[in-house]
């Protein structure tokens, strides 16, 4: 239990899966939201079921677009920022066999809203970011690993690591820290989706391709959202003041370093 009365916490991607999750942690230990995501109903379900626990402002925002990221910005104000969570992003496959006319743009739209988004949105914000702040960016196990038929997700979460370090290194001077979380497999619709692609091109049952994750896993169970919290409400806290450019593998034990 960290308690984050009188905290702003500004959370992308907030309208579902892990995004959602963490939006709900961090209401029940009182911190003040702000919720970005594209898809405007969802979102708004959210706020509606926090509104009990928090103040929860919401936006509608695509982070692919810096005048959008810019007039958001402009019109929150001053208001400074206690926590940042960049976890606005997708995963899809790419599988090096594809060479369609779509394939290159599909590779480079995955990099820019997964990787880029990140940047525009703390470049965007940094002046609102208090010192003792911290800055969370979403990578994945995949980030610290290779995985035949996703390249371009694979490649996406080993630059947020990489652009983590980076900025750690670029916040660090006003005391904001800048660290990753890497998720292992969760039960999402996202990562579910993946798991179907494995086992289609493996051969296997779904079923037979999730016990095989699961079996390289030191606990072998999937995570949920509501695993993660801990983490990133640690990571948030100045419980964690001096820790800074790391990536943090939360998978299970599927990713030991």
């Amino acid at each position: 239990m960290i308690d984050y009365r009188g905290k702003q916490v500004l959370i992308s991607g907030a309208a579902s899966g892990i995004g959602r999750g963490l939006a709900r942690a961090f209401a029940a230990q009182g911190a003040s939201l702000e919720l970005l995501d594209r898809d405007a109903p969802a979102l708004t379900a959210v706020a509606a079921e926090l509104a009990s626990l928090t103040t929860c402002q919401i936006a509608t925002l695509d982070l692919s677009d810096s005048e959008a990221i810019a007039a958001y910005v402009a019109q929150r104000g001053e208001q400074p920022l206690d926590v940042l969570i960049n976890n606005a992003g997708v995963e899809y496959v790419t599988p090096l066999a594809d060479t369609g006319s779509a394939a290159d743009a599909r590779w480079q739209a995955l990099l820019d809203n997964n990787v880029a988004s990140m940047l525009r949105l703390t470049r965007a914000l940094q002046g609102q970011l208090r010192a003792g702040s911290s800055v969370i960016n979403q990578a994945s196990i995949w980030g610290l690993k290779g995985v035949p038929g996703f390249s371009a997700y694979v490649a996406s979460k080993h630059a947020v690591i990489g652009l983590t370090r980076s900025l750690a290194w670029e916040l660090g001077p006003r005391r904001i820290r800048v660290n990753a979380v890497c998720p292992g497999w969760i039960g999402t619709e996202a990562a579910m989706r993946s798991l179907k692609v494995m086992a289609e091109a493996s051969g296997r049952s779904e079923a037979d391709e999730l016990a095989l994750i699961l079996a390289a896993q030191a606990v072998p169970e999937l995570l949920t959202p509501a695993d993660l919290a801990g983490t990133f409400l640690f990571l948030g806290s100045s419980l964690a003041a001096p820790i800074t450019g790391q990536a943090l593998s939360v998978s299970h034990g599927e990713v030991m370093h």
